[in-house]
């Protein structure tokens, strides 16, 4: 599998929706660990990047810096 190129504040797709019904997420901490923001209710999850890059789907908007 070719390795996603992802960056703080990207907003990304995962392979399943979170409960609250949206399948938007932004990227706001990079490291080891991975958190990442729901855009529908603001709830944030942290998880491993390993973990993090099995379930990324696509990535919606690039951040321009």
């Amino acid at each position: 599998m070719v390795d996603k190129e992802y960056s703080l504040n990207d907003i990304v797709e995962m392979k399943k929706q979170h409960p609250c019904g949206t399948n938007r997420w932004k990227i706001i901490r990079l490291g080891m660990d991975i958190r990442i923001k729901c855009e529908g209710c603001a709830h944030s999850v942290m998880i491993p990047r390993k973990e993090f890059t099995r379930k990324l789907k696509k990535i919606l908007v690039k951040h321009e810096e």
